[in-house]
Order: structure tokens, then sequence, then C-alpha cells
């Protein structure tokens, strides 16, 4: 492996949160070992799996870690010792895990999470688009597809694709598409690897973490009067041409012309 694979794999969200309780878990060690000789206090496994997890949260936030890491961070530890109390079956775990793995797999590699959208974002949407026009359109990171079979029902002249990376939710969203006869369409990729200058518009719901690569790849490939579109994730430093808040009280749909 090249040292610059070995870096990216290290510096994988993943790798990085496996590292942090990792650290945690050796502090938590030192910590029960100066209670139990200066206290002569025995730490059960209840309290110490919490304090493994709020030194793992605390690390996190230290890091600057994404925000979501830190209550997984918190919980993990204490439900992993729960969990293992109850004494449930060992294929039981492999089952979930397979699952957790085909829903979050684009996770590991691109810091995006599956963050669902919702009906009020995709009407947002909607009313954004140009019109007078047949547009072709991508969601990228289209998780369970909803928002290209809604926008395909009321934007029947536009071509309307998703793109996602994790197999299960581009499954789903390929059978409800078969189901329905929906003129949408979904790739099963990684959206890095496309070429923005084929759409008209750009929708995406990602993570803080990926905007700044998602800013330099839609200004050095999109056309001119072309729109990129970004649900709740600003781009840093770059003020945007547009922002409506879909839900009342809710994060903003945010769009810059190219």
């Amino acid at each position: 492996m090249e040292s610059g694979q070995r870096r990216s794999l290290l510096q994988a969200p993943a790798v990085q949160a496996l590292i942090v309780l990792c650290a945690a878990l050796v502090l938590a060690l030192l910590v029960r070992q100066a209670c139990e000789h200066a206290f002569g206090l025995d730490v059960s496994p209840i309290p110490f799996a919490v304090l493994h997890g709020a030194l793992a949260a605390g690390i996190a936030y230290v890091r600057r870690m994404a925000s979501w890491w830190m209550p997984i961070l918190f919980f993990f530890p204490p439900a992993a010792v729960l969990v293992n109390s109850l004494q449930l079956p060992p294929a039981l775990f492999l089952v979930i895990f397979l699952f957790l793995l085909l829903l979050f797999w684009s996770t590991f590699r691109s810091q995006v999470p599956f963050y669902p959208s919702g009906r009020p974002v995709w009407d947002a949407v909607a009313a954004l688009l140009p019109a007078g026009r047949p547009l072709k359109v991508i969601d990228i990171g289209s998780g369970l597809g909803g928002a290209v079979l809604y926008l395909s029902r009321v934007r029947q002249d536009s071509r309307f694709v998703g793109i996602e990376l994790a197999p299960l939710p581009w499954l789903v969203s390929h059978v409800r598409a078969l189901l329905t006869g929906s003129r949408g369409g979904f790739i099963r990729g990684d959206y890095t690897l496309l070429d923005f200058a084929d759409y008209d518009v750009i929708f995406a719901y990602l993570s803080p973490a990926a905007m700044t690569a998602l800013w330099n790849k839609a200004r050095a490939e999109m056309r001119s009067g072309t729109v990129l579109l970004s649900y709740e994730f600003i781009i840093e430093d770059v003020k945007p041409d547009i922002a409506v808040q879909p839900k009342e009280n809710g994060p903003v749909l945010y769009g810059w012309h190219m």
C-alpha cells in the first residue's frame, strides 16, 4: 500500500472514531486504576462504560470531529455492555452488522451519513428549478430516492437522476422506481467521479465535511447558467445566491448560480 493510500485510510472518519475509542479506553483504564489505588473504589462495568464514552466524546469534541460522532462515541461503550448482558445469539450481531454496512457503506469513505430530507425540501427544490425548458437534474447522495421520484412527477418535462454509493439505499430507490414506473433513474456510484457539466441543476444533502470539495468540483465543471443547491449545509466563505427555509424553524436550502 502506498503512503498516500495509508494516510487516506487513517484519515477516514470511521477509523478516526475507532482510534478515539481506543485512546479513550486507555484513559478510562488509567482513571479506574487511579480510583482503585487512591480511594479503594471498584468501578463496575456500567459506570466504567459511561466514563469510556464520555472521554471518547470529549476527545471527538477537542478534535473537532463531525457533530454526530460525539453522541455515537458517548453511547457506544454503555450500549455494548448492555447488549452483552442480554446474551443475544452471535448471529444476530452479524445480521445487524451486515444491514448497517449496506446502509452506511458510503459514510466510511465520503464522510456523508444517511440524511433523509422530506417533502417540504423537495417542494422548495421544485420551486427553484428554472422553468420553460427541460432540465437534467441530479441528486447526489440520493438515499432512498424520494426526491428523485417526487421531482420526476412534478416536472415531467425534465430528467431526474440520483446517485448513491451505499448498496441498500440504492437498491431500495431502484426498486421503488421500477414499481412506480417512475421516469427517474438511479446510479450506484461515487458522485466525485461524475462530470458535473452534464447537469443543469445539482442538488446535494451531504455533510459539512464534504462541502469544500463539492464546491471546488462544481466551480471547475458546472456550466454557466447552471445551479448548485445544498440543503442545510453551506459552503464556507462562499455567499449563497439563494437561501430559502423549506420548514418553519428548520434548516435552509442554499443555492449558487454558476
